[in-house]
């Protein structure tokens, strides 16, 4: 305990002087940078300080894509500029990040580039060009960018996926033409409507959408990432953490073999949700996951979601296991590749939510990087 006002001085000042004697990094033009990088999980790096797993290490899929929500529905703005994403995509790199998934190009009057139709729809003009900006740091970091369609919201309140047809035959080639044909980072496209069932309209939509987007594009290719309709598949904004009222495996299996037949010809992967089943439901749900894939002649992507459904507060980092068994239970089911929602929130060194560079970290010493 400080004896008084005096002390409490003497050593806030020594405090400072030992944060402003800190070197600069190479490159770095100010103490301020470097202080950001020397909080990330780099400053682990030569601690002999290691955790003793009691599990194999590197037993499960490793995660090489991740979306990127920056038109976000229910989760906070982190408000980064282009040096803290250029940080970011220097920590997905370092974990072997190598595509990077814009989830959506607008939500209802946002948007993340200036579309002169959807701007001449009413929707608000961003301050900066972010989907240039993510195109231009694939390019940099040598990752792919999949463009991530137009959502107007209408789907959200109706049940009803056919609108989101009429915008983005708009968005599809508007962004083709202006960005597709100019960057080379640009690798595919991610169809955004998100369904768990036999949805109203679904099956025209994504097959509408998605021979759009390859035949524009010279056939990219196309994935969706719909979620299972588990006990875990609740309203973000109720309290409740689960429901009674959950798919079987059987129906899930059954209401999938008739969407991918529909879609299978112009939408290349599915990568369904990991979260809304529990941790033991896994091995099921994916290996009827993978049988279907296979059966359509598509690849089978997990999205390895970072953040915890399990927790009242909606919505924080994941603990560490579950993210683990998560990958472990995609590698054992032979999944082609994991990505996840999403690393600058619930995984990057510089999140706002300290945990997630812990996660950063564990993840690393799991996976021996």
């Amino acid at each position: 305990m400080l004896n008084n006002r005096r002390d409490f001085i003497k050593k806030a000042a020594l405090a400072s002087a030992s944060v402003a004697a800190i070197p600069l990094l190479p490159g770095c033009s100010d103490n301020k940078k470097n202080i950001m990088q020397d909080n990330s999980s780099n400053v682990y790096k030569d601690s002999e300080l290691k955790s003793e797993l009691i599990v194999p290490r590197n037993s499960g899929i490793k995660i090489t894509g991740t979306f990127l929500d920056e038109i976000s529905h229910d989760i906070p703005h982190q408000n980064w500029g282009e040096a803290e994403w250029d940080l970011d995509f220097q920590h997905m790199k370092a974990i072997g990040i190598d595509t990077v998934i814009m989830i959506r190009s607008g939500y209802k009057k946002f948007i993340t580039y200036p579309s002169k139709y959807l701007l001449g729809k009413g929707c608000y003009m961003p301050s900066v060009d972010l989907l240039d900006m993510y195109l231009r740091l694939a390019e940099n970091y040598d990752m792919k960018f999949y463009f991530g369609l137009y959502d107007s919201g209408h789907y959200w309140a109706t049940g009803d996926m056919s609108h989101e047809i009429e915008d983005n035959k708009y968005v599809i080639d508007e962004v083709w033409e202006k960005y597709g044909k100019k960057y080379s980072s640009f690798g595919g496209w991610y169809v955004s409507g998100e369904i768990s069932r036999a949805t109203k309209g679904a099956i025209g939509a994504f097959y509408a959408m998605g021979k759009q987007c390859k035949d524009v594009s010279g056939g990219l290719p196309t994935f969706i990432s719909p979620w299972i309709d588990g006990k875990k598949a609740v309203a973000a904004s109720g309290a409740a953490l689960s429901k009674e009222a959950a798919v079987s495996v059987q129906q899930h299996e059954k209401e999938w073999d008739e969407i991918f037949a529909g879609i299978h010809e112009v939408v290349d992967a599915v990568a369904f949700q990991d979260g809304h089943i529990d941790y033991d439901e896994l091995d099921a749900f994916f290996t009827v996951n993978k049988k279907l894939a296979d059966k359509y002649g598509m690849k089978c992507w997990t999205n390895a979601e970072s953040f915890d459904r399990d927790m009242p507060i909606k919505f924080l980092p994941i603990k560490f296991d579950k993210l683990r068994m998560k990958l472990e239970a995609a590698q054992r089911c032979g999944y082609d590749k994991a990505i996840t929602f999403e690393f600058s929130h619930f995984m990057s060194p510089q999140s706002a939510y300290p945990q997630a560079g812990n996660l950063y970290n564990r993840y690393k010493e799991y996976f021996n990087l």
